[in-house]
């Protein structure tokens, strides 16, 4: 089986001769382009407006002025930080021809100076010291980020909007239970369906009814919620349709697989699958390193410390499989994950239950990782009856 390139360095042999090297620093009002001209000394920089068609016009000029220095280009190897734009311009490059890479930013080493200077000139010049080592194949100069297609960009929006729309649900809420506190309301319930009927009847601590403009602005916010309620409902309904409508392939027959197990719903399959698990990751540390469930340790001389989780990567993901963590525990009690926690978290001497529950977060994403890749059922776990 072929190894799974992680992007810490370049697979291809890196010729400076016939590669024409270029990064690009964007920003909303400008862009700012540095390149290496194979037979050019100097090392060109140029500010363009925002203009994809623009940037590939310097870039043929570039290829020109190398061809009249006698080295004729074989490769155009372009690079910027992933960021705002996202990842549009890599793919319009690649369709035109152009070998487009996205670095990501955290991977890359900065001065730890407290006063360092910052400019877009410098941050090229950075950008291109670790482009080019990557180029030449040597880790830990940077990291690349995975270029997505716009199909797999677009099939993450419905879970990462649902999760917007619950949150903006929870923040209406706190805020209405918030504004009735202050006047020694307590208990209402603003979220049921018939709370807008029963707001005219509540009174105030002090035997009062409601002042006007708070019945105003409760009224307000019930009909946003009723809104938000309505959009997440949709978002839900659609993605059931559009997954008996999907061929049993690819992303589809792993969130299918993923929601036979009791206690995961489609929405935590479907986020799981769009976010990690359909990624092409090379071993079980990459996909923990990924979601950011692997410990960050601090050892120098006689120090030996562990910091504790290294959040550095999908948040997302993080959140959900804690989330789901807890959920396990009470659906798929005679799993063997569970019994690995319970006698871990047990008796007088057992570790503390919210950190040992990150470990199992962890080993449960290796687990569906391996579930949905390879078909191995976890020890214990139990399957809905297939559709």
């Amino acid at each position: 089986m072929a190894q799974v390139n992680d992007l810490s360095r370049s697979l291809a042999v890196f010729d400076p001769i016939s590669t024409l090297v270029v990064v690009v620093e964007m920003g909303k009002a400008s862009w700012l382009v540095r390149s290496v001209v194979p037979g050019v000394e100097r090392q060109p920089l140029k500010k363009l407006e925002p203009d994809a068609t623009a940037l590939l016009r310097l870039i043929e000029r570039w290829r020109s002025e190398a061809v009249r220095a006698g080295r004729p280009i074989s490769r155009v190897a372009l690079t910027y930080e992933a960021g705002r734009d996202g990842f549009w311009l890599a793919r319009w490059l690649i369709a035109r021809g152009i070998e487009a890479h996205v670095i990501h930013s955290a991977s890359v080493a900065v001065s730890r100076e407290r006063k360092r200077a910052k400019t877009d000139r410098l941050d090229t010049a950075m950008l291109m010291r670790v482009f080019l080592g990557w180029l030449r194949g040597e880790r830990g100069h940077c990291g690349m980020v995975a270029i997505p297609t716009i199909e797999e960009e677009d099939a993450r929006r419905p879970s990462r909007e649902r999760e917007s729309l619950v949150n903006e649900r929870s923040r209406i809420i706190n805020r209405m239970k918030s504004a009735l506190a202050r006047l020694g309301i307590r208990g209402f319930k603003p979220h049921l369906r018939r709370a807008p009927e029963r707001l005219a009847c509540l009174l105030t601590a002090e035997g009062t009814s409601l002042p006007a403009n708070i019945i105003e602005e409760l009224r307000r916010d019930m009909a946003r919620l009723a809104l938000v309620r309505e959009q997440i409902s949709a978002i839900e309904k659609t993605r059931v349709e559009r997954l008996e409508r999907a061929p049993d392939t690819g992303p589809h027959a792993m969130v299918r697989l993923l929601s036979r197990v009791i206690g995961i719903g489609i929405d935590t399959a479907d986020m799981l699958v769009r976010e990690i698990l359909s990624r092409k990751l090379r071993d079980r540390r990459a996909v923990a390193r990924y979601a950011g469930l692997t410990g960050s340790p601090d050892e120098s001389g006689l120090k030996s410390r562990e910091k504790g989780l290294a959040k550095a990567g999908n948040a997302r993901v993080r959140r959900g499989l804690i989330q789901l963590a807890w959920r396990f525990l009470m659906f798929q009690k005679d799993s063997a994950l569970a019994r690995w926690y319970r006698i871990r978290t047990e008796g007088p001497n057992g570790a503390r239950k919210t950190t040992m529950i990150v470990a199992l977060a962890r080993k449960l994403l290796i687990a569906l990782w391996r579930l949905v890749t390879t078909g191995e059922i976890p020890d214990g776990v139990e399957l809905r009856p297939a559709a």
